[in-house]
């Protein structure tokens, strides 16, 4: 279905006639549409009977079981879910009301219909082959999408640092998938595990280059998922993107390798628990019965090592960020510690706990990103930023093309010039004194923040002590205390936050006290600073600026000669030109209700993810 639709919106794109007819609000819409319909297929074949065991497709390159279905239905319902957060430009001219977005957009649906492909074979990877062949899949479409607004400076800066450390972790995998096939000579996962069981088969030179291999992949993909100590290009990443963009790296591919992660870690066999590694030690003491065993403890190392630092770097650097997603990097890396310390230990409970835990993180994540789209979407209209300099330059200096809004190119440019002054919320400082203008928004971004550190009785909350207790449960004492104590730690900087959306604006009073009258030596009173004489000054340079960019528009909009759409702009000013779509809207105020209300109704999810569980070890 997704291979289908990729080939149709390629050649819907690539065809004249069809491009320049087709509005760029109908790609993202009929993308979303795609992803939702697919969904629904996937849970159909969740009533297959043959399905319990696991089928292999395509020569044993690929495993379908119940916990893969289940977690690409959910994951195409998600990625359609993303697509909705695109802005969406509502303008009137001449009485007729257009929906516009920028020339992004249909690039933005096409890229993320590729990575989803990517992401989708890779949760169900059963082959080295396969593995390398999505996941770079995967990658390759999230290295364009990094750098899809290729005007941002920024955003080109962001993309290739994470095209070349990326490139560097599919170099690792690469290199472990062609160390574990010139040890075991095969490539298949099912026939990898059979090796490694046997006992008359386990010699020391092929039990080290086995390890050896599986080290080096896991540790790609622990990079890819920026766990650290490899987590050192996300906050870069995150923070030079796009929110939009921000909004799929922070989710989506990370539930397609944590889902694979799953798969080695339990269906095949490379991960004991704690209980099982202290028997092993007291009842295999030799090296020739306990080769098999070598495996299994080097990774357990790795992930438990990665799982620490995540908890710990996550919630320390946090503290010191002044970037929003930045911040939410950092806040990411420490959930992901959670998520490794519930895979490591490797029982019936910890995993239920950690399909839970994906659950609600991606629920949460999701919801947060939406609101801070809405909130930038909502900024007051101002006429005074309309054109951004250089633009202003562009149409002052050198008249352009005449175009029609009829036309969907040209609707892309002039949507790209109305939507250029549209900055992120780059800063926490720009969440300050939000909560008076947009008081529900700010309820809801609240309430995911509350989540996110675990306050009862939000989901977040649940998730975090389902791993704790399952980790005490198999004694992993200390590990838990430090799970604890992070999450305080993590917890003050959301609360800093929530604290800057309800502090009061103190620019009102600083004016204030700037603007009164200063008395001189001689018992005079000077009724104006010079402060006042600046922002006098910086007042006209900016209605000047107005002026020059109105006039611009209108030679930029030739067809528009009564004025008309300069009426509209005035008319827009203090008002909101980006309006949330009812889709939008509804999406923030579900998601809230299901972070809140989680303990009303608890059954549906852990039921779920219980059975999930219960499949994996008893298949």
């Amino acid at each position: 279905m997704i291979f289908i639709s990729i080939l149709t919106l390629i050649v819907a794109k690539a065809l004249p006639v069809l491009n320049t007819n087709i509005s760029s609000v109908h790609f993202y819409r009929s993308t979303s549409i795609v992803f939702i319909i697919t969904a629904f297929l996937s849970i159909n074949s969740l009533y297959l009977e043959t399905i319990g065991t696991g089928i292999g497709i395509y020569s044993g390159l690929f495993h379908v079981t119940q916990i893969t279905q289940f977690i690409e239905t959910f994951f195409y319902v998600i990625v359609g879910l993303v697509l909705i957060g695109w802005p969406q430009i509502i303008t009137k001219v001449n009485k007729v009301k257009y929906y516009l977005t920028d020339k992004y957009s249909t690039d933005y649906s096409l890229i993320i219909l590729f990575s989803s492909l990517g992401s989708s074979l890779l949760i169900t990877s059963y082959d080295l082959i396969s593995l390398y062949l999505s996941i770079e899949l995967q990658s390759f479409g999230l290295y364009v999408l990094s750098t899809l607004y290729r005007n941002s400076e920024s955003s080109t800066k962001s993309g290739l640092k994470y095209f070349l450390l990326g490139g560097l972790s599919s170099a690792i995998i690469l290199l472990g998938s062609g160390i574990v096939y010139s040890y075991t000579g095969t490539t298949n996962f099912e026939s990898i595990y059979i090796l490694n069981s046997i006992n008359d088969f386990n010699t020391e030179y092929f039990l080290q280059g086995l390890t050896l291999g599986l080290l080096l992949i896991f540790i790609g993909f622990l990079f890819k998922i920026a766990a650290a100590p490899l987590h050192n290009w996300s906050p870069d990443v995150y923070d030079g993107t796009p929110t939009i963009v921000t909004m799929y790296l922070t989710i989506l591919p990370k539930i397609a390798i944590f889902m694979f992660l799953l798969e080695m870690c339990t269906h095949f066999g490379i991960l004991f628990s704690y209980e099982q590694l202290s028997i092993n030690r007291i009842n295999f003491p030799y090296l020739e019965t306990f080769n098999s065993f070598l495996v299994e403890s080097s990774i357990y190392k790795l992930l438990l090592i990665s799982s620490i630092f995540s908890l710990i770097i996550g919630s320390v650097l946090g503290l010191s960020q002044v970037k929003i997603k930045r911040l939410l990097a950092y806040s990411t890396i420490s959930h992901i510690g959670f998520i490794l310390l519930a895979l490591l230990i490797n029982t019936e409970q910890s995993i239920d706990s950690f399909l839970f835990y994906i659950l609600q993180y991606t629920i949460t994540n999701l919801n947060l990103f939406l609101i801070i789209l809405a909130l930038t979407y909502t900024h007051k209209f101002n006429s005074n930023n309309l054109i951004n300099l250089k633009y202003k330059d562009l149409l002052i200096n050198k008249p352009l093309p005449l175009f029609s809004l009829k036309d969907s190119n040209s609707s892309n440019k002039f949507a790209e010039i109305i939507s250029y002054k549209y900055k992120d919320l780059n800063y926490l400082l720009d969440l300050k004194n939000l909560f008076f203008s947009n008081p529900l928004l700010s309820l809801c971004l609240c309430i995911c923040l509350f989540s996110m550190a675990g306050i009862p009785p939000l989901i977040g909350f649940f998730s975090k002590q389902f791993v704790l207790y399952a980790a005490i449960q198999n004694g992993f004492y200390l590990t838990a205390i430090l799970a604890i104590i992070v999450s305080v730690i993590s917890a003050s900087y959301y609360l800093k936050i929530v604290k800057l959306l309800i502090s009061e604006n103190e620019n009102e009073n600083e004016n204030e006290n700037e603007t009164k009258t200063i008395k001189d030596p001689s018992g005079g009173e000077s009724e104006k600073s010079n402060l006042n004489q600046s922002s006098a000054s910086n007042s006209n340079s900016a209605n000047k600026i107005n002026v020059l960019s109105l006039s611009g528009l209108q030679m930029y909009l030739p067809s528009l000669t009564d004025l008309s759409f300069i009426k509209a702009v005035k008319e827009k000013e203090n008002k909101n030109i980006i309006e949330l779509t009812n889709v939008h809207s509804f999406l923030i105020s579900t998601l809230t209700l299901i972070l809140l209300l989680f303990f009303i109704k608890p059954s549906l999810i852990l039921n779920s993810t219980q059975l999930l569980s219960l499949s994996l070890f008893n298949t």
